[in-house]
């Protein structure tokens, strides 16, 4: 449950963070109060985490020819394929997520997307490690 909590977390920052560098994606913006904005946040973190679970293995299966030809630059256009499913199955369920041209601003706010959850698991895997190491009596012996 805490991972599935964390994962949450770094994709719902990763997703406002996206929506913050791009006028083209709105997160929640019409949401008048914190709380509304946070909660909108929340809910598409994790359609978005569905949708990567269910659909991503399946995508870069059937395009694995084009991610070895292009040497894996395909898979930002997987990424940018889940962004835009995620805000039509957002825009379905009645959450304000919304990505406007799919080109620039999905394939840009996919590349945002996964730089800042790489950057943020890497630091929770650090916290987990750490405390891991320290709850085991991982120091010095």
């Amino acid at each position: 449950m805490r991972t599935f909590a964390l994962k949450t977390a770094v994709n719902g920052v990763a997703l406002w963070l996206a929506a913050i560098a791009l006028p083209d994606i709105r997160l929640g913006e019409q949401a008048p109060e914190l709380s509304n904005r946070l909660i909108t946040i929340v809910l598409v973190a994790i359609v978005f985490g569905v949708v990567n679970a269910v659909m991503k293995p399946m995508l870069t299966l059937f395009s694995l020819p084009m991610i070895v030809v292009t040497l894996g630059l395909f898979t930002i256009v997987v990424n940018a394929i889940l962004l835009a499913v995620t805000a039509a199955i957002a825009g379905a369920l009645g959450l304000d997520f919304y990505v406007d041209s799919f080109f620039w601003s999905a394939i840009i706010g996919a590349l945002i997307i996964s730089f800042v959850s790489m950057l943020l698991n890497t630091l929770v895997k650090d916290e987990r490690s750490r405390a891991d190491r320290a709850g085991r009596g991982g120091g010095v012996r």
